[in-house]
C-alpha cells in the first residue's frame, strides 16, 4: 500500500520560505497525481496545491497561495515538492500530501478525492 512522507516543516519568520517533501518509500509517484493540503486549529482541511502525473498538465492552487506557493516534481528522486515563499502567519497549518487510489488521475483540490496520506508536518509561521 502506498505510504506518504512529508518532511521540511518548522517554525519561520513572516517573509521567509520553506520546502516540504512527500515521498512515497518503494513506490513510484510518476503516475499519481498530488496533491498538498493543510489544517490549522478550528478549521477545515483545506486544498493549498496539486500536480497532476508527470505529462506536463497545468498545476491548480488554492487562491491564497497563488503566486506564494510552487508545486514541483522530482521524478529522479520519486519526490514531489511544495516551495512556499512570501509565508504569512495565515500559512501556520499541518501540511499534508495526498494520493488519490487511481493511477494517471487529474489533480483536484478536494480531499474527498484522496485516499492516501501522510503523516503531516507542521509549519509554524511566527516572529
Amino acid at each position: 500500500q502506498l505510504q506518504l512522507v512529508e518532511s521540511g516543516g518548522g517554525l519561520v519568520q513572516p517573509g521567509g520560505s520553506l520546502r516540504l517533501s512527500c515521498a512515497a518509500p518503494g513506490f513510484s509517484l510518476d503516475y499519481y497525481a498530488i496533491g498538498w493540503f493543510r489544517q490549522a486549529p478550528g478549521k477545515e482541511r483545506e486544498g493549498v496545491a496539486c500536480v497532476s502525473t508527470s505529462d506536463g498538465s497545468p498545476a491548480y492552487y488554492t487562491d491564497s497561495v497563488k503566486g506564494r506557493f510552487t508545486i514541483s516534481r522530482d521524478n529522479p528522486k520519486n519526490t514531489v515538492y511544495l516551495h512556499m515563499n512570501s509565508l504569512e502567519p495565515e500559512d501556520t497549518a499541518v501540511y499534508y500530501c495526498a494520493a488519490p487510489g487511481l493511477l494517471f488521475s487529474r489533480c483536484v483540490l478536494d480531499s474527498n478525492d484522496y485516499d492516501y496520506w501522510g503523516q503531516g508536518t507542521q509549519v509554524t509561521v511566527s516572529s
